[in-house]
């Protein structure tokens, strides 16, 4: 099987070769998008994971940025995923997720007495999936509802930062100039998988997902929340960078 590698670097730190190759990339997947909005939403992230083959070809990135906020008095940092993508000739491989958690890991090592959230808005079943797979509690779920302390947290931060393109009451971010649409030959859904639960329950919460609309989601991103798996990746983020600290 073909393998990737990753790698994070800062955003400034890209050059103009590489953001084309991650433009050219996302377009591929996804419709409704331009150059210049996707250059916008890029410069306001902090960091990309990187993905490349054998031969250095880029084949999928992530970026992300951190923020602080007060929330009922308490500080809280969030980690908030932004344009994801990998071509699919590599889907099933797991290094984005060992690469994103491991760097979670290292960012709630900086301060381990802060809550660490992730935020991510989802236009596709595939990455809110992600979230059953790594975490015990991630919100909104099929099986269990919202807690009033999370739900308040996750509307303010959706507000700060999307808006009147959020609306609270679906729980989802519309934008009023499109970011962008999984492309129809993407967007159809296998029968077998429409079937499980957490996609049945997507679908229901962003029935207008294949026009771009995103559901808002949240998760704690700590060794209590999450799967061994995913734990020990975690981990070995978190006691990385407390070595290197010492």
């Amino acid at each position: 099987m073909k393998t990737l590698n990753s790698k994070i670097i800062y955003v400034i730190d890209l050059t103009a070769e590489t953001v084309q190759a991650m433009f050219e990339l996302y377009s591929y997947y996804y419709a409704g998008t331009d150059v210049t909005t996707f250059q916008t939403d890029l410069n306001n992230k902090k960091w990309v994971i990187l993905l490349y083959d054998g031969q250095q070809q880029l084949r999928g990135f992530s970026t992300l940025t951190l923020f602080e906020t007060l929330y009922a008095n308490k500080l809280q940092r969030t980690l908030y995923s932004g344009d994801t993508i990998v071509d699919h000739q590599f889907w099933g491989q797991h290094e984005l997720a060992r690469a994103w958690i491991r760097f979670s890991g290292e960012i709630k090592a900086e301060q381990p007495l802060v809550p660490l959230y992730w935020l991510l808005i989802v236009k596709g079943h595939r990455t809110y999936r992600y979230l059953s797979a790594f975490c015990h509690d991630y919100y909104p779920a099929h099986d269990k509802p919202v807690p009033q302390y999370t739900q308040g947290l996750m509307n303010q931060l959706a507000q700060e930062h999307f808006g009147i393109n959020y609306n609270s009451s679906r729980g989802i971010v519309s934008f009023q100039k499109p970011h962008g649409h999984l492309r129809e030959s993407w967007s159809q859904i296998a029968k077998n998988v429409k079937k499980r639960a957490e996609v049945q329950y997507f679908l229901d919460r962003n029935p207008n997902y294949e026009r771009g609309d995103e559901l808002v989601c949240l998760c704690e991103l700590s060794q209590e929340n999450l799967k061994p798996h995913a734990q020990r990746i975690f981990l070995s983020g978190v006691n990385k960078n407390e070595s290197e600290v010492a």
